[in-house]
């Protein structure tokens, strides 16, 4: 006989493959919870338990990733996308990857083609830094012992975009969290670009509060996928926003500082910094 631990992962596991087998459908919640012979709101409980997100972000995330591969053939159209992932026009299409990616489809397949980025370099605490932004915020920040390679590495992330050097409002408000003006920090806009688990990964990392730390384990339990620490730790090597996304405040569950892309020291530096200027 199965213990009901087996047979709700039993039910997860079919939802999951019946979602993957027909999104081109677009099923509901109500559709995928009758083919696992659950209530709507007893499957939707159950699934964001056992998969870390709700079935209809799943559902949003495989769509996305199927347009995804679709938009990278050279000859395809929004519409060949749109029509391919089962979605009703390309104003879903579009809905959907502003939701996952929080880019357009066309900047998606242009590779940022459609997109000016801003960009400047700045003295922080802690070393130069180089800071870019498009109109819907910062889209990244690395420290630059380098300018150039640390310039070659932006353009990396934003192949086709088109540059511009000069500082902007967006890139003013995110710089201010260097001169301990606290309430400026929620005027700091971010324009990330990811995949759905580096994202989310990176919110969480949002929350880890100035002066706080955490570690590669807890934030694989806080985004409910307690066995992805090897995976979280590739996220959050992966992070293009230094210091504002705060992947400096993770440390080794043995309490070892572990590795930062811009050098341990300077991560040693920052958590002393913070620390010592956190608000009481």
């Amino acid at each position: 006989m199965k213990t009901q631990e087996k047979l709700n992962f039993d039910r997860i596991a079919n939802a999951i493959d019946y979602i993957k087998l027909h999104f081109k459908d677009q099923p509901d919640l109500d559709d995928v919870a009758e083919k696992v012979h659950l209530s709507s709101f007893h499957f939707q409980r159950l699934f964001t338990e056992w998969a870390g997100v709700s079935p209809k972000k799943f559902l949003q995330y495989l769509t996305v990733e199927y347009a995804k591969s679709i938009l990278k053939q050279s000859s395809s159209t929004l519409q060949d996308a749109t029509h391919e992932a089962g979605l009703s026009g390309t104003g879903r299409l579009h809905d959907l990857f502003m939701t996952i990616e929080g880019m357009t489809p066309g900047e998606f397949k242009n590779g940022g083609a459609a997109l000016t980025i801003n960009y400047s370099f700045a003295e922080s605490p802690f070393g130069n830094i180089l800071v870019a932004s498009t109109p819907k915020g910062i889209c990244h920040m690395s420290f630059a012992d380098e300018e150039a390679s640390a310039f070659d590495a932006l353009k990396q992330h934003f192949p086709n975009a088109s540059y511009r050097q000069m500082v902007d409002l967006i890139q003013q408000n995110a710089l201010f969290i260097f001169t301990h003006d606290w309430s400026k920090l929620d005027q700091i806009k971010l324009h990330l670009k990811g995949t759905a688990f580096q994202l989310k990964v990176w919110e969480t990392l949002l929350r880890v509060p100035t002066g706080g730390l955490s570690t590669y384990r807890t934030i694989a339990e806080k985004i409910d996928n307690p066995n992805a620490v090897r995976a979280v730790g590739t996220a959050i090597g992966q992070n293009p926003v230094a210091f504002l996304i705060p992947c400096h405040r993770v440390i080794q569950s043995s309490g070892a500082l572990g590795n930062y892309h811009w050098g341990r020291t300077r991560k040693e530096a920052i958590i002393g910094w913070e620390a010592a200027h956190r608000r009481p």
